[in-house]
């Protein structure tokens, strides 16, 4: 399992702002991070499957 901070993240969906991802995580198109020693990570398997469900229902 790979985790990715919120600059990976960032780089994975295009150089997103922190405030789009947090938006994004409200909104329920990615989900929420974990937190582990106090910062906050994302699953990538996670956010790979966030990406291809709104890219299939863009579609």
């Amino acid at each position: 399992m790979t985790y990715l901070n919120m600059n990976q993240l960032s780089e994975k969906l295009g150089s997103r702002s922190r405030s789009s991802i947090y938006r994004d995580v409200e909104g329920k198109v990615i989900p929420e991070p974990i937190r582990i020693g106090g910062r906050l990570y994302w699953v990538e398997s996670a956010v790979d499957d966030a990406i291809a469900a709104a890219q299939t229902q863009a579609a």
